[in-house]
């Protein structure tokens, strides 16, 4: 096995991009950070590739396993075709002797093996922070019923948004109710200015729900950030902001919808499927603990 290690993500891009197009959905995450990586327009936060940790492992038949780590973030993994190959693996921690890897992020069979085997040749421990499982969507249930209008974010909303992102982030955290309190105005207006999220509205033009795009693929689009003010929970408007923008999606040319959930929120799983996404594989973050 031969362990790589790159310095230039253009050609971590080229080595790597076909492979991990093998299973699109399941790897959005790769593959949309190394899109923003080769295509260098925005290196704000974890985004520049210069503090990126890229490597390849392969043999004699190619590439057998595919790491990419953007700190703070987990390194996420990729075994070609999921067939997990355990020199290969081996050869992965062998590499990585001497880096801080803060967990791993990945396809739940992969990610528990890895853990495993890092954390009993590091000496420490490693513990779930959410199990995952990633959805795929082709084709929006038509009889879902469309409640309020939907409409991008935009600079209006300042008032209430960053309020939202940060309710959404506390939730997201394992089921906190805690928010932070936003005190600086710029890391809103940057993601107002991306225009990939957008604001479902009631018959009254009041803001009821939210829900946005991710990262863009070839043929796939990622869709997250949903979110519900407790005081509206309950009343279709998740349900319905996410089929219209996933049926957004579709209209725009983008073959298929992914989305991440956490399987330990029932109600979120069951809508996703009420619209018509249908899952694909399960995922795990696990947490290393020195």
């Amino acid at each position: 096995m031969q362990f790589k290690l790159y310095t230039d993500v253009h050609e971590f891009y080229r080595d790597t991009y076909e492979v991990l197009m093998r299973h699109e959905a399941q790897n959005m995450i790769p593959l949309g950070n190394i899109i923003i990586g080769h295509e260098g327009k925005d290196k704000t936060d974890w985004r520049d590739p210069v503090n990126w940790l890229m490597v390849t492992i392969s043999d004699a038949k190619g590439i057998q396993l595919t790491a990419i780590m953007t700190p703070p973030h987990n390194i996420t993994l990729y075994a070609t075709d999921n067939i997990m190959n355990p020199e290969a693996i081996n050869c992965l921690i062998d590499g990585l002797d001497g880096r801080e890897i803060p967990g791993v992020t990945t396809e739940k069979n992969l990610a528990e093996y890895f853990a495993k085997e890092y954390t009993l040749r590091k000496g420490i421990t490693f513990k779930t922070t959410m199990s995952q499982r990633i959805y795929e969507l082709t084709a929006v249930n038509p009889d879902i019923q469309k409640i309020g209008i939907v409409r991008l974010l935009d600079e209006k909303d300042i008032h209430f948004f960053p309020y939202w992102a940060e309710a959404f982030y506390a939730a997201a955290s394992y089921g906190k109710t805690e928010m932070s309190i936003p005190q600086d105005a710029e890391p809103y207006l940057y993601r107002i200015a991306s225009k990939k999220l957008y604001i479902l509205e009631d018959d009254n033009g009041i803001p009821v729900s939210m829900a946005g795009y991710t990262r863009e693929m070839q043929t796939a689009i990622g869709v997250a950030f949903v979110y519900t003010p407790p005081y509206e929970c309950r009343k279709g408007y998740a349900t319905s902001i996410v089929a219209q923008i996933s049926q957004l999606a579709l209209d725009k040319g983008f073959k298929k919808c992914v989305l991440y959930t956490d399987l330990a929120n029932p109600t979120s799983n069951s809508i996703y499927r009420k619209i018509g996404y249908m899952p694909i594989c399960d995922s795990l973050q696990l947490k290393f603990e020195w």
